[in-house]
């Protein structure tokens, strides 16, 4: 080993001082090349052989070289330690995936790292791993977005704690694809569970009822039997507008009752306050707003916004308070958008006008479209 050794140093201080980049690259690919055909026979000396040589090397060659190198390196049990961990301190998330994702060399202290200083697509890769510990998930939950909490969420040999899959939970609220991911893990906690059971979208629900193993099956359908009464509790209990109304009076005298005010307590989740705002600006009782907010419908939550001539984002944000009823996914508040816009403010008014002389106690009829 030793006059390889000398072989490859001396390769690589000719190609460093007097060598092109193109003598470097060649350099890099001789030396991967002969590691690679005799890994499996290397001892941990020889092994520190290359890696020294690597190293160098990687500092000076081009990136599509360490592309290269990369995926050449990043499924060998006995890669060079050093030479992997710069690689996945690469700018190029195209060096670093391969060797993050599938590396048997990094353990969780070099992967902690990476998290915690790196952007997202590092993070995302790094989630892709067949086996994740609770220490390195609370790391990528803490930092990662969206595309990190599906990944991890769906990755079966990830683990995590109970605050991980509390913040998993928290996320799947609107989200029902994750929703369901985070549903179908056997390994979450019961009460983890039922909790995301009690936001999800009624269709979640039914696809985590129908895709559950037999052992969790039982488990599911007694959560979803405890939801559903609760909600029938929530939707049909007597309400006290007194302390909200006086209140909602007492801005509106002041010149500060605005559609900020409204979007404020529906983003502060203040549902009394919501109901009897709403209901001044629509000049209706609160009854009729407070029926239209425990309405499966959101039709008529709709109308009454509509005549108040408030802007989507304020509608959004109500809708998403309605008593007893998840908040909207994606493709609700889309269709929910459309209604509102195709609703003409003259027809919504008069609508209202309707509700108001009847006393509407059932369902909202169908407002016609300008």
């Amino acid at each position: 080993m030793s006059l390889m050794a000398n072989s490859l140093l001396g390769d690589l201080e000719d190609a460093l001082t007097t060598g092109t980049p193109e003598r470097r690259t060649e350099t890099l690919r001789r030396v991967t090349d002969l590691f690679l055909g005799q890994a499996d026979r290397l001892n941990d000396e020889q092994v520190r052989v290359f890696d020294d040589v690597l190293v160098h090397l990687i500092m000076r060659v081009e990136t599509r070289a360490l592309v290269r190198l990369g995926g050449q390196m990043a499924h060998i049990e006995n890669a060079p330690l050093e030479m992997i961990r710069n690689l996945t301190r690469h700018d190029e998330i195209a060096v670093a995936g391969p060797v993050l994702t599938h590396s048997p060399r990094l353990g969780d202290a070099d992967l902690i790292d990476v998290a915690r200083s790196r952007d997202q697509d590092y993070l995302l890769a790094i989630s892709h791993r067949t086996a994740l510990s609770e220490d390195l998930t609370d790391v990528l939950l803490k930092r990662g977005q969206v595309a990190v909490a599906h990944a991890l969420a769906q990755n079966r040999g990830a683990r995590f704690s109970e605050d991980g899959f509390a913040d998993l939970v928290r996320r799947a609220e609107g989200d029902d694809s994750l929703a369901e991911w985070v549903g179908k893990r056997l390994d979450i906690p019961l009460n983890l569970l039922r909790r995301l059971l009690a936001q999800a979208t009624a269709i979640v629900r039914s696809k985590l009822l129908a895709a559950a193993p037999p052992e969790r099956r039982a488990d599911i359908q007694l959560a979803l039997d405890e939801i559903a009464s609760r909600i029938t509790l929530e939707a049909e209990r007597p309400r006290d507008y007194t302390a909200a109304n006086g209140a909602v009076f007492e801005l509106n005298r002041q010149g500060q009752l605005t559609e900020a005010a409204l979007l404020g307590f529906a983003n502060d989740q203040r549902q009394d306050e919501v109901v009897a705002t709403l209901a001044l600006f629509c000049g209706v009782s609160t009854e009729i707003i407070e029926k239209l907010m425990q309405g499966v419908s959101a039709e008529g939550l709709i109308v009454a916004c509509k005549a108040s001539k408030l802007s989507w984002p304020t509608v959004a944000a109500i809708l998403n308070v309605r008593f007893s009823h998840h908040a909207l996914t994606d493709g609700e508040l889309a269709e929910a958008k459309t209604s509102f816009l195709r609703i003409s403010q003259s027809v919504a008014q008069r609508t209202l006008r309707f509700m108001k002389v009847r006393d509407v106690t059932g369902a909202m009829p169908g407002a016609a479209a300008n």
